[in-house]
């Protein structure tokens, strides 16, 4: 009995072992193909949205098959609504860069941050999914993590008009 016991489990144990991958295979890859512009990370956020349901951000500088698309990576963005103070936070981690190297264009609700110093680029573009006045952003820069505030305007409620019936 114990012989039958260990051929099945040596069967069942081999036919487990052939579904994982070798990750050295995964490193020999990308030593092979020249780019020596590591890190590399590929990832997902998740957060509350402001209407209870969850949001799912993927950040990467590889493809999902962990191959490196270039030497520019997305910065983790992270959005924050403070009702308290009617504001939107974005806050960007992007260490290795100065103040005077980050560039922030905000158009047709979207932000677009980059920032490039010797071998540290960044560039992301994140859509606004809020109502803000554009002109109030505000932006700081310590310790690699940008942030950016923008005021919340506020929907407007239309004033009635009353109607007198003839």
């Amino acid at each position: 009995m114990t012989m039958f016991f260990d051929t099945e489990f040596d069967r069942i144990f081999k036919r487990m072992s052939v579904s994982f991958f070798d990750i050295d295979d995964i490193f020999e890859e990308f030593k092979g193909n020249g780019s020596e512009s590591g890190p590399y990370y590929y990832g997902y956020t998740m957060t509350v949205g402001p209407d209870g349901k969850p949001v799912v951000k993927e950040y990467r500088n590889v493809k999902p098959d962990l191959l490196p698309t270039s030497d520019t990576r997305e910065p983790l963005v992270d959005t924050i609504v403070d009702e308290k103070e009617k504001a939107v936070k974005l806050i960007a981690e992007m260490p290795g860069v100065e103040k005077s190297d980050v560039k922030i264009i905000v158009e047709n609700k979207t932000v677009d941050l980059s920032a490039e110093h010797d071998d540290k680029k960044y560039h992301v573009k994140v859509p606004v999914q809020h109502k803000v006045d554009e002109n109030s952003a505000k932006a700081s820069y310590k310790n690699g993590v940008l942030q950016i505030v923008f005021k919340l305007v506020e929907d407007k409620k239309p004033k009635g008009k009353k109607v007198e019936v003839e």
